[in-house]
């Protein structure tokens, strides 16, 4: 009987999550209750070198422009391809932009591209930075995602973490690694369960919208476009090397650290997700100051690094 797997519900992984084969530490505390170091955040944010780099990025407007313009060139050019090139550029180059433009909804979803004054428009151009995805999730997304900064690893609450069912099933090896290729899935469905809140009129609308885009592609480019867009989603969200970032962000490695960040070149893909723990201090700094975070704090900031997410996940 499996008694060790993922991380169940506010609480961490322990460091013994990379040892022994194939099976995860539990930690034993509380639900809600978070280990690591306590960071004076209002005396931090301060000082005039931080708020200095809380200001909107108005240049991810024109790289999201960009990423949905070349998706939609990759929807019309695989529309006569044979089935396994469509599912291989689907991994190879598919999965890397739709993985991409959900780290830039991630973005939007704090107000980063046209500020907090303006929190509507970013919701509207949530919803359209979603359309190459295929299955909507831009609002619910900023929804449940603004709990995962208040409330992190609160249970009941903060969906990003996996619940105890999981943590029990997907033990082993193979059931691990199942989870992993299945992880947009746990990720879509697991809020709907654990903390459901009510539909809004804006959840409505980007449904409503993405259903209408998904149907033009497929009636103007077939079946394998479509099929291309939700396989290049599902692909890139689940065992893909981009992917190690759900796995390295909030699962304790190293005891009394639940936070981590990645400090590698995939940050390029990603709007440098990987400076988490800059990322929870200063939720309203822009992706590509918060490199600037460290260089400021390099004599305070209090960071665990991962190496490698591909090599993360392997050891997962």
């Amino acid at each position: 009987m499996c008694e060790r797997g993922l991380p169940p519900r506010g609480r961490a992984l322990s460091a013994q999550a990379l040892r022994g084969p194939g099976r995860l530490g539990r930690r034993s505390n509380p639900a809600g209750q978070w280990a690591g170091a306590v960071r004076d955040l209002p005396e931090r944010a301060k000082y005039p070198e931080i708020k200095s780099l809380m200001k909107p990025d108005h240049n991810l407007i024109w790289i999201v422009i960009m990423m949905l313009l070349t998706q939609l060139l990759s929807f019309y050019l695989v529309k006569d391809l044979d089935w396994k090139w469509v599912i291989f550029w689907a991994y190879v180059f598919g999965s890397c932009i739709n993985h991409s433009m959900t780290l830039a909804i991630h973005e939007i979803s704090h107000n980063i591209a046209f500020g907090n004054y303006k929190a509507l428009r970013n919701r509207w151009f949530g919803i359209f930075a979603n359309l190459p995805i295929g299955v909507p999730y831009s609002i619910s997304f900023k929804r449940y995602h603004m709990d995962h900064h208040r409330y992190l690893g609160a249970d009941g609450i903060d969906v990003d973490i996996p619940t105890d069912f999981e943590g029990w099933f997907f033990c082993t090896t193979l059931r691990k690694l199942i989870w992993v290729i299945l992880q947009p899935l746990f990720y879509a469905f697991r809020p709907l369960f654990i903390n459901p809140k009510p539909i809004s009129y804006l959840e409505i609308i980007n449904t409503v919208v993405q259903i209408t885009f998904d149907i033009l592609i497929y009636y103007f480019w077939g079946i394998k476009s479509l099929v291309y867009m939700l396989a290049a989603t599902l692909l890139g969200l689940g065992l893909h090397p981009i992917s190690g970032h759900f796995i390295a962000e909030h699962y304790m490695f190293l005891k009394g650290y639940e936070t981590y960040s990645y400090y590698g070149p995939l940050n390029l893909l990603t709007f440098n997700v990987g400076y988490h723990n800059e990322h929870h201090d200063f939720p309203n700094i822009p992706g590509k100051n918060l490199p600037l975070v460290s260089i400021v704090f390099d004599a305070y900031l209090i960071s665990v690094g991962m190496q490698s997410k591909s090599a993360l996940t392997c050891s997962f």
